[in-house]
């Protein structure tokens, strides 16, 4: 049996701020050695060169290492997934996984938050957008499984993963050693890299059949309601993050998942927080909350239609403002609504992972 876990969520005051991870580690909340993963927001304009993500990954993997025994090789091999851009009224923030002592934890046998982390083999340039990478991190999801104690892929609510996207670097790289590249649109490549990543988590909870080249990132009708995926220049193969419900391992949270339809569905996220056995009323308000959502996570994509509940917007004609932008911007706003709290994890670039013009919704809780 895995050992339980804590998670709290910290907000990131500055582009270069870890103080919240560190403060936790100072007040006895976590260790610094047990820290499993973080999934944070940061405040840049989420594209390929957006630094920002860089700079807090550095600061974050500092504190791990200032604050506890492992080096800074060790602390390197902790997966910690930054989705860049805080469009709207989104907040920078971060979410630390971390496992507990199970003798200071609390005993249940009802299902509480398990995690397991895991990396893929190197994702080479020529393999985003194409079966070799959705393979590597299905084999990559179910060895997370394997360390989280999950056995049915039902018990999955959550699995985050962040991936290399290509740049020129990695495009001419490819071309030298006689390899094509599905796309030498960089930006382009983060949304392949994310649909791409999707079909895999997919293909290894037993939502799909393996796809086949042809319907990477153009059959809309395969997804997965648990994928939420980043991309990144940071990295050369998945980070994979598995979060599921196990009885036994004990603690104080649970997963649940749901999905929205569209950009404005509100009750796909209540739905989501209800799946992690928060009780709400038939028309719930964010006060029935009280302290007891640590976070929401949710992917989203602008509709290829071009309309949202039969009206028309020009998200994707919009020469000025990127769709990404735009659409996150929306979500994040919908998302805040219902929690009365900003700091939500809302990432954009969403082809496979839930239904096309909508996406995954998933909540962590706090039982008590």
């Amino acid at each position: 049996m895995p050992d339980p876990i804590e998670v709290r969520k910290v907000p990131i005051e500055s582009v270069t701020d870890a103080s919240g991870l560190a403060r936790l580690i100072d007040d006895g909340v976590i260790e610094a050695d047990r820290v499993l993963a973080v999934i944070g927001k940061t405040e840049g304009n989420g594209g390929v060169n957006d630094y920002t993500r860089i700079l807090a990954d550095r600061a974050f993997r500092e504190v791990l290492v200032a604050k506890g025994t492992r080096t800074a090789e060790e602390a390197a091999q902790v997966p910690l997934v930054w989705s860049g851009g805080t469009d709207g009224v989104l907040s920078p923030h971060a979410t630390i996984f971390a496992t507990v002592d199970p003798a200071t934890a609390v005993r249940t046998d009802e299902p509480r938050v398990s995690v397991g982390v895991a990396m893929s083999e190197v994702i080479l340039p020529e393999d985003i957008g194409r079966p070799a990478m959705v393979e590597k991190v299905a084999a990559g999801v179910r060895e997370a499984m394997k360390i989280a104690g999950i056995d049915d892929p039902a018990d999955v609510h959550y699995v985050q993963t962040k991936t290399p996207l290509l740049t020129l670097s990695t495009i001419t790289d490819a071309k030298e050693r006689g390899q094509t590249v599905v796309t030498e649109d960089t930006l382009k490549s983060m949304d392949i890299s994310n649909s791409t990543t999707a079909l895999g988590i997919a293909v290894a909870l037993g939502e799909i059949e393996t796809p086949s080249a042809e319907q990477i990132h153009k059959d809309l009708s395969l997804y997965s309601s648990v994928a939420s995926c980043s991309s990144g220049v940071e990295l050369d193969r998945a980070q994979i993050v598995v979060v599921g419900n196990v009885r036994g391992i004990g603690g104080r949270y649970r997963a649940g998942h749901s999905v929205m339809k569209d950009a404005l569905d509100a009750d796909g996220i209540w739905e989501a927080i209800r799946g992690a056995g928060v009780d709400l009323p038939e028309r719930p308000h964010p006060d029935d909350l009280g302290d007891r959502l640590v976070n929401l996570f949710i992917k989203c994509e602008a509709d290829p239609s071009g309309r949202v509940r039969g009206r028309r917007n020009i998200m994707l004609d919009d020469s000025d403002v990127h769709w990404h932008r735009q659409i996150k911007a929306t979500v994040g706003g919908v998302a805040a609504s219902v929690t009365g709290d900003p700091a939500v994890f809302v990432s954009v670039a969403a082809v496979h992972q839930g239904p096309s013009g909508g996406g995954p919704v998933i909540a962590i809780a706090d039982l008590g």
